[in-house]
């Protein structure tokens, strides 16, 4: 245990000071521009730029992919900061202890001032300018170049990528946390080259400000030793001159060597192999290459007056390099031919089947066409997935169950604007719709024409138009309902799960409700399942239920009614119609609301005799009576409709079942109550009767 915590606690150290290494480097770039530093400090920490200017370096050339090195923005702020401070400090020290020597700030700045340029004040200067030239026009020009197209191609890429991702999802061949990796992978893609286009910028300001801090350094070396320490022009400019320039050199160094590892990281090409071994397997792969090449140089070094030796030397190196790698290939040539030789014959047939070849269809999908992808790309500010969680929300509040999630595909088979809905495979639901328009159904009392393209609502099947956005205000005066795609496509989900939820519910579903209520009444589900009901006919009954439009919510009344019927043999439609009577206050509401008087449709007295005495003898309807019923049934239903009231049909509760099946076929809309499912508060009148004149 103590060795544990022990380990525990130098975790935590760990942790706590790699958290402390950002706000360390600030304060200390922060106080070399404030505390005046000794010659040893400036040494110390010129020699920690140039091995940090290196470490980046090293680093950018290993890394394979651009993402391994992903803090290098923020590195690169920070180098840039530590070197401008550098100058500063040093600055401060050359104008005020130059007069004392070239060491007076510090052995690096004096090394890289006398040795690299020889003493040479105007060399230096030279130089000088042709690594701020080399660094500024060439190197960080070039990387802020192919990080700026390497941003913007990565932001035009990402809908692509996602859509590719959400496709492998969909079709099985990744998991969802994978799916979640790569997402991320390709948000941080883009994210760092957005940050390196920006962070390219700091490296051209800080050439740009080495260039002033030298001439600010020579002018102000000039007085500073002329008019303070009384020393000769030439003398000053000797001395102050020298010292700037090593201070400069010091610095763009380090500079021109970040510059470079920014260009080596933006430049890159995502493979398995760092740069170096991209460029070694690559520029040395053909030896015709290397042949013409020494040959030209050869022919080179022929010309009188050329270095004959260095260019003869260099066509040795080139052919005798070729002459090697073009041996070397033959050899690996040979053993492929001769392992293949060994080999057996390949095998011409089709590969066996395997599980990983059967692909279950999805329970609840949709494909929509090419010009509708924007419609549910969230880059693309699509508005339908949301809509569609909504939908999935908002039907499992109201019927009682969670709907499978809706998988979106392309179909590139499928017209531009146009989608289809499928459930467990097969084709639901199909419209087309128009994403930059909006939809102005008629409700049937509008005041005014407009003009748009003439169409169907796809949800209810009322007369619509899809119509310009500058004509939205005017369609809604004159009466219409105008919605845009993504709602247009939310509503006729939204109907067709409505209308198919007995197919969406299937055992899964139910056995999450089952646990669901567990956690709240779990004697009472116990006694019900698997005692008076199998997990079977329970789905069986709930799907009843869903099937007249029947909300499940009320899952406990559900269960309560089930539990009468231990020890009893019940089939799914019996009790179905008991879990009805049951369930009969939610019903009436449903279609009712808080009526007390329920205006509804009946049954002529001789036609509930005559349909009785069928369903007792077990016999079937003549033929030219069901269709009476039918088509009088619909009358009401119109006649209804136009006075506002409900669809509903109250029949004996034998007969519900039997009428309900055989109505519904045709008529939908229309709700078929037992006598028993109204409550007792609640009165009826009838307003139509079906039969009277059968």
């Amino acid at each position: 245990m103590k060795l544990s915590m022990t380990g525990l606690a130098k975790s935590l150290q760990g942790a706590q000071l790699q958290l402390l290494v950002g706000p360390i480097l600030i304060l200390v770039i922060l106080l070399m521009m404030v505390v005046p530093l000794p010659p040893f400090a400036l040494d110390f920490f010129f020699t920690f730029n140039i091995a940090l200017s290196l470490m980046v370096l090293l680093v950018a050339m290993f890394t394979e992919k651009p993402l391994e090195f992903a803090a290098f923005p923020a590195v690169l702020l920070f180098s840039t900061l530590l070197r401008l401070s550098l100058n500063v400090a040093s600055t401060r020290v050359v104008l005020m202890e130059g007069h004392n020597g070239g060491d007076a700030a510090g052995k690096v700045i004096e090394a890289f001032g006398q040795f690299l340029v020889g003493g040479n004040f105007a060399v230096g200067l030279v130089v000088f300018l042709i690594l701020v030239v080399i660094n500024f026009m060439v190197i960080t020009k070039g990387a802020g170049r192919i990080a700026e197209v390497g941003a913007r191609f990565t932001l035009d890429a990402m809908p692509g990528k996602q859509m590719a991702i959400d496709a492998d999802l969909n079709a099985g061949l990744i998991g969802e946390d994978e799916a979640r990796r790569r997402r991320q992978d390709v948000a941080q893609e883009a994210e760092f080259y957005g940050a390196m286009d920006g962070a390219s910028k700091f490296v051209r300001g800080d050439a740009v400000a080495g260039m002033v801090i030298m001439v600010v350094n020579i002018i102000g070396g000039l007085i500073i030793g002329v008019m303070q320490h009384d020393m000769s022009a030439g003398d000053a400019a000797h001395t102050y001159i020298l010292l700037t320039i090593g201070d400069g050199l010091v610095a763009q160094i380090p500079a021109l060597i970040i510059s470079t590892a920014a260009g080596v990281t933006v430049s890159r090409v995502n493979t398995e192999q760092d740069v170096g071994q991209q460029l070694v397997k690559q520029l040395f792969v053909s030896p015709k290459v290397l042949f013409l090449a020494g040959g030209v140089i050869g022919l080179l070094g022929l010309i009188p007056g050329m270095p004959n030796f260095v260019f003869l030397l260099f066509t040795s190196l080139l052919i005798g390099f070729g002459w090697y790698l073009q041996k070397h290939q033959a050899k690996q040539a040979a053993a492929q031919q001769a392992e293949e030789a060994m080999a057996p014959a390949p095998s011409f047939s089709a590969p066996e089947a395997s599980w990983n070849d059967v692909q279950l269809v999805d329970t609840l999908g949709m494909e929509v066409g090419h010009r509708l992808i924007g419609l549910v790309d969230d880059n693309q500010q699509g508005e339908l997935l949301g809509r569609i969680k909504s939908v999935r929300k908002k039907f499992a509040q109201e019927v009682g169950f969670l709907p499978p999630v809706v998988h979106i595909r392309d179909n590139l088979e499928l017209s531009p604007n146009t989608y289809t809905i499928t459930l467990k495979g097969g084709e639901i639901g199909r419209a087309e719709i128009h994403p930059e328009r909006w939809l102005a159904i008629n409700p049937g009392q509008v005041t005014g024409d407009i003009e748009g393209i003439q169409t169907t609502d796809p949800a209810f099947g009322l007369p619509a138009k899809w119509i310009p956005q500058d004509q939205r205000e005017h369609a809604q005066i004159y009466g219409y309902t105008v919605v845009d795609a993504s709602t247009v496509v939310a509503t006729h989900l939204n109907h067709l799960l409505q209308r198919y939820a007995a197919e969406l519910l299937g055992r899964q579903e139910v056995q999450q409700l089952v646990d669901k209520l567990t956690q709240e009444n779990k004697a009472l589900v116990e006694d019900v399942v698997p005692k008076c009901v199998t997990l079977t006919t329970l789905q069986r009954v709930l799907q009843n239920l869903l099937d007249e439009d029947v909300s499940i919510r009320d899952l406990r009344t559900i269960f309560d009614t089930l539990a009468e019927f231990e020890g009893q043999q019940a089939d799914a439609h019996e009790l179905t119609a008991r879990v009805r009577i049951s369930l009969g206050r939610n019903i009436v509401q449903k279609c009712f609301g808080g009526a007390r008087e329920l205006k509804v449709m009946g049954l002529d007295a001789g036609l509930e005799q005559m349909l009785s005495q069928a369903l007792q003898q077990n016999s079937s309807l003549e033929p030219g009576l069901a269709v009476t019923i039918q088509e009088q049934t619909q009358q009401a239903m119109q006649h209804g409709e136009a006075m506002g009231l409900p669809p509903v049909l109250v029949v004996p509760h034998a007969l519900r079942p039997l009428l309900s099946h055989f109505l519904r076929r045709q008529l939908r809309d229309l709700v078929v109550l037992s006598q028993a499912e109204i409550p007792d508060d609640r009165t009826i009148q009838v307003v139509s009767v079906i039969g009277g004149q059968a």
